[in-house]
């Protein structure tokens, strides 16, 4: 089996296997709500991961539903699925800032087939989650956003960092998308199960187009300077 195989396999057997989520807050899985989903994920691994080449992990939090929550991809909203990896997508076409700051540094690092030829995106949770606003609407919720969630989602987490690990990923080095709780986690959990020699935490995408949208070029140099450096170890 390919690299590509291996991701789509662990796609379509995800569903949540933790204990009872808290009150009010829901599972999103793209991978069975969205009929056009895993014909997405079969196309851009088959495209970008048809090997056997070993990549670097890149972890971020939890799928957001304007992006992976649609189309399966990891930071990857409907847009630059297509603008980007030139792959259709049928459903509403939505914009996730997040998207947009990874594909800006995928171009400054080279493109979509060197990057994604070095590193494969995924999440601590590979599974989104979703709470009520008070206008009724779905919103992002983070594993994170609660103490319950996280205790009831902790073991699922370990779970697919083991399974993801097996996809071909190599375990010198990961890098996390979040120096702050994502980080704290993360290391947590390593401290724990020694899944990586050494963790490299960046400033999550949407923090930074939320916050620090005008050093925006600032931060893809860094993620470019330490992803090449770490390529050429």
């Amino acid at each position: 089996m390919t690299f590509a195989d291996k991701v789509i396999q662990f796609n379509k057997q995800l569903t949540y296997t933790g204990s009872a989520l808290p009150k009010s807050i829901h599972i999103m899985n793209p991978f069975r709500s969205h009929e056009e989903t895993m014909g997405i994920v079969e196309s851009f691994y088959h495209k970008y991961y048809n090997d056997n080449k070993p990549r670097t992990i890149v972890l971020g939090i939890n799928p957001g539903r304007f992006g992976a929550g649609l189309t399966g991809i990891p930071f990857t909203d409907p847009k630059r699925l297509y603008s980007e990896c030139r792959i259709d997508y049928k459903g509403k076409i939505t914009h996730e800032p997040s998207s947009v700051f990874v594909y800006d540094v995928i171009k400054a690092y080279g493109g979509v087939e060197a990057f994604y030829g070095d590193y494969y995106i995924n999440s601590l949770c590979p599974l989104g989650f979703t709470s009520a606003a008070a206008n009724g609407k779905e919103k992002n919720y983070n594993y994170y956003d609660s103490l319950d969630l996280m205790d009831s989602v902790y073991p699922f987490i370990v779970k697919n960092i083991r399974n993801q690990i097996t996809l071909g990923v190599k375990t010198d080095t990961c890098i996390c998308l979040g120096n702050g709780k994502n980080e704290k986690f993360l290391r947590r959990l390593n401290e724990e199960y020694h899944f990586f020699k050494e963790i490299i935490a960046l400033e999550h995408p949407r923090y930074i187009m939320q916050y620090k949208s005008r050093s925006k070029k600032d931060y893809i140099d860094k993620y470019v300077s330490v992803l090449k450096d770490l390529n050429k170890a």
